[in-house]
C-alpha cells in the first residue's frame, strides 16, 4: 500500500476524531457555561491535533471548530466569542504543530511547546477581541483580557499543563506522533 495514501487517510481520520472531540467535550460542561469557560474543553483536542497532525492541520481544526460548533449548536455565540476563539485555537494548533516538528520530543520540550502555544493563542485571542470591540464601538480593557485569558481559565490551564504532556507522551509510545 502506498504510504502517502495511508498517511493521508490516517490524518483525515485523526482530524475527524479531533474535530468530533471539539464538538462533544464542551457538551459535558454545556449546561454550566462558567465551568466551560474555566475548563476550556475545546482547547484540548485542538492542541492535541497540533502535536499529532502538525501545524497546518492544527491551524485548520482550531479555526473551524468554534465556528462550526457555533453554527451547528449555537454555542459559543458567533460574535464575538466564536470568532475570537477561532483565531485563538488556530494559533494553538499551528504553534503546537510547527514547534513540535522542530524540537526534540522530550517531556521538557513538550512543555515548552505547550506553554508557547498557550501564550501565543491567548495573546491572539486578546488582539482579536480588542479589534472586534473596536469594530463594534465598544471597548476591551486590559482587565477584561486578564480575566478572560488567564484568571477565569486557571483550572483549564492547569488541566492542559498536566494532561496534554501525558497524552502526547502516551501517543509517542504508541507511535501515533511523528
Amino acid at each position: 500500500m502506498n504510504t502517502k495514501t495511508r498517511s493521508t487517510t490516517r490524518d483525515l481520520v485523526l482530524a475527524a476524531l479531533f474535530l468530533a472531540l471539539a464538538f462533544v467535550l464542551p457538551m459535558i460542561t454545556g449546561h454550566v457555561p462558567q465551568i466551560g469557560n474555566m475548563l476550556c474543553p475545546m482547547h484540548f483536542p485542538v492542541l492535541l491535533a497540533g502535536f499529532v497532525l502538525g501545524g497546518p492541520w492544527g491551524l485548520a481544526l482550531g479555526f473551524a471548530a468554534p465556528l462550526l460548533r457555533s453554527v451547528l449548536f449555537g454555542m459559543p455565540p458567533m460574535y464575538p466569542i466564536a470568532i475570537a476563539m477561532a483565531f485563538e485555537l488556530a494559533t494553538y494548533g499551528a504553534v503546537a504543530g510547527f514547534m513540535y516538528r522542530k524540537v526534540q520530543h522530550t517531556l521538557p520540550m513538550i512543555y515548552a511547546t505547550l506553554v508557547t502555544s498557550m501564550v501565543a493563542g491567548r495573546l491572539v485571542w486578546g488582539a482579536v477581541r480588542f479589534v472586534l470591540a473596536g469594530l463594534s464601538g465598544s471597548s476591551f480593557p486590559f482587565s477584561a483580557f486578564l480575566s478572560g485569558a488567564v484568571l477565569t481559565a486557571v483550572p483549564g490551564i492547569v488541566a492542559q499543563l498536566i494532561l496534554i504532556p501525558l497524552i502526547v507522551a502516551a501517543l509517542q509510545k504508541a507511535r501515533l506522533t511523528d
